[in-house]
């Protein structure tokens, strides 16, 4: 029985080994097996508010601008800058029309010169 003395760390080792993969096996075959992988949910997207725009121009402007960069105060730009920049970030910020009505018409009261 001494033969075998050196071979019992090596032993141990593989036996150990082998009830960890096992183990492992065991346990990957339910989640292979479960069946086909679900379709990954979608994102909810953000909640806009009413197309019938009950909100003010100073809340839509609040809502919409705000989920992308910091707001600017309306005097920073002229109503001429105030139009030109609506028609970009309508079409960024996916606006209703009347929306963006709204919202420029708040931002057009106390623009600067």
């Amino acid at each position: 029985m001494n033969d075998l003395s050196p071979l019992k760390p090596g032993l141990l080792t593989g036996i150990g080994l082998a009830v960890i993969g096992a183990a492992i096996y065991a346990v990957s075959i339910p989640i292979v097996n479960a069946g086909p992988p679900a379709a990954p949910a979608a994102p909810a997207a953000p909640q806009k508010p009413a197309e019938s725009s009950s909100l003010s121009g100073a809340t839509l402007y609040a809502i919409n601008c705000s989920r992308c960069h910091q707001e600017r105060y309306p005097t920073e730009f002229t109503v001429a800058h105030w139009r030109n920049i609506m028609i970009h970030m309508r079409v960024r910020a996916n606006l209703p029309a009347a929306q963006a009505r709204e919202i420029l018409k708040y931002l057009e009261e106390d623009a600067g010169n």
